[in-house]
């Protein structure tokens, strides 16, 4: 079954994923307020203007911060070093949110790249 929302996708997940995931959401929605929740590709997505800045999604061995974009995570260098990661999605674990500043990082490098101004991303 694929969720039609963020809080389906959530309630699906055992814990501690589900509460880890819960508080990336929280976070994402604080640094970009102007965000809209939705599903994207069967995963957790938030939208700016209709296109992704920020996706999420729990497989059996980690969480995955997608940035919807094959270029963000390369652009970060050293700042998510120590992060297991793809071209396109950074690896972390069931019971570890991100840290705020690098979600921060992450959302204003994607903002950066959907040309929206540097305010769509709280400091």
């Amino acid at each position: 079954m694929t969720a039609v929302d963020i809080g389906e996708y959530l309630a699906g997940l055992p814990e501690p994923a589900r509460a880890t995931l819960e508080e990336v959401r929280r976070r994402i929605r604080e640094l970009v307020p102007s965000a809209t929740e939705g599903i994207s590709y069967g995963v957790p997505a938030f939208l700016v203007d209709g296109q992704p800045i920020a996706g999420l999604a729990a497989f059996r061995r980690h969480l995955s911060y997608l940035p919807h974009s094959g270029h963000v995570l390369e652009s970060l260098g050293p700042l998510v070093d120590g992060y297991p990661r793809t071209p396109g999605s950074l690896h972390f674990r069931f019971d570890e949110p991100l840290p705020v500043d690098l979600l921060r990082a992450l959302l204003a490098a994607k903002a950066e790249e959907m040309g929206l101004p540097p305010e769509a991303v709280r400091a």
